[in-house]
């Protein structure tokens, strides 16, 4: 049977990968949905730039008045339906968010 190694670098990059998962839908920590409730990407510039780590996806998500929140990374494939009380935020490929937009 071969065995197949793998350079000491690719252990990080495969667990940040794995970490960041693929278009995450998280659902709101204990929050009830608001029927009509409204996303406001614009309240939440702030987080331009930063990492998409729990805290900061979750703080954008009850700052925006979302219900929910997905997180888009690269070369995701997402569906176009839109939802008005959805936050997406967009990654880049070096894990910082680029974009926030509701729908």
């Amino acid at each position: 049977m071969a065995r197949i190694e793998l350079p000491a670098s690719a252990l990080p990059i495969a667990v940040l990968l794995l970490s960041m998962g693929a278009c995450t839908t998280m659902p709101p920590s204990g929050a009830a949905p608001v029927p009509g409730a409204m996303c406001s990407a614009a309240t939440v510039s702030w987080a331009i730039g930063r990492a998409p780590s729990a805290d900061v996806v979750e703080r954008a998500r009850i700052e925006s008045g979302s219900v929910d929140v997905r997180v888009i990374n690269p070369d995701d494939v997402v569906t176009a339906d839109f939802r008005g009380d959805r936050l997406n935020i967009t990654i880049n490929e070096r894990g910082a968010i680029t974009g926030l937009a509701c729908g």
